[in-house]
């Protein structure tokens, strides 16, 4: 899709592939056929690391939202996919849109605060990035959710360690991560990101804890940009970097070889 848009996020899309394919086929309660923007009776996703699109809109795709032979499109003239989701075209699957970063955790905050409200006692889930995370609205979303105490809600940290200039920790340097979120309050749990039982278990936790608690719980999944590619793998070249299409025939036989993985 990258590929042969000629622009796009390869990186961050391959290090949250398997969080994604996990919440959406095995985790979160959703429907496209009765599926609306304001999702009553089911869960919520919100991405607010908007930049991960082709991976968001492959597993809408393949959950039945939208047929896959539109994954072609991306980033072209007219596609409901642009390069970060929309809501303009009315995009099936995608609640909210998402672009300028930093935003996600305050939306699904208002979604889940709206469910706890109507008695609707579906999960919200949003997915952020560590470099993300530098973003000072995250935090003001984080304390309105334990003020509120929306154990409905769980955030995801893509835990990957990079930033489109680099590694977290030469551009704004993350921190404690963990302690951050649980000096806000959310419980915090951390789980390997491309291990499919062990996200399966994390969301299984969290969605206990939420309930437990009545606080928000954030999972801080180990990711590896370019995870599975190994000229992408570890490295923020190619957080927005397109591969040639040589790179990307290299790239879809190593892909390839790991898909025993998980059959």
């Amino acid at each position: 899709m990258v590929t042969q848009a000629k622009s796009g996020h390869p990186g961050g899309s391959l290090s949250t592939a398997d969080i994604l394919s996990a919440l959406y086929f095995g985790v979160m309660d959703h429907n496209p056929a009765t599926w609306t923007r304001d999702d009553r009776g089911q869960d919520q996703f919100i991405l607010s690391a908007g930049h991960l699109a082709p991976v968001y809109y492959s597993v809408l795709a393949r959950a039945g939202y939208f047929p896959v032979s539109e994954l072609g499109t991306l980033r072209k003239m007219g596609s409901l996919l642009q390069g970060h989701p929309s809501v303009r075209k009315g995009l099936k699957g995608v609640t909210q849109a998402s672009g300028s970063l930093g935003q996600g955790v305050s939306v699904a905050a208002g979604l889940a605060l709206a469910k706890k409200m109507d008695g609707d006692p579906h999960c919200v889930y949003v997915l952020c990035g560590d470099g993300e995370s530098e973003e000072g609205q995250i935090w003001e979303g984080a304390e309105f959710a334990t003020h509120h105490g929306l154990g409905n809600l769980i955030g995801i940290t893509d835990w990957n360690g990079q930033q489109i200039d680099g590694s977290v920790e030469s551009v704004c340097g993350g921190g404690d991560l963990e302690g951050k979120w649980r000096s806000f309050g959310w419980n915090v749990l951390t789980a390997d990101g491309h291990d499919i039982d062990a996200i399966l278990d994390a969301f299984a936790k969290a969605k206990a804890l939420g309930q437990q608690t009545s606080r928000p719980t954030m999972i801080l999944f180990k990711t590896e940009m370019g995870h599975g590619v190994d000229f992408m793998a570890g490295t923020h070249k190619w957080h927005g970097k397109a591969p040639s299409e040589e790179q990307c025939a290299a790239a879809l036989a190593q892909l390839e070889e790991t898909l025993g993985d998980y059959e």
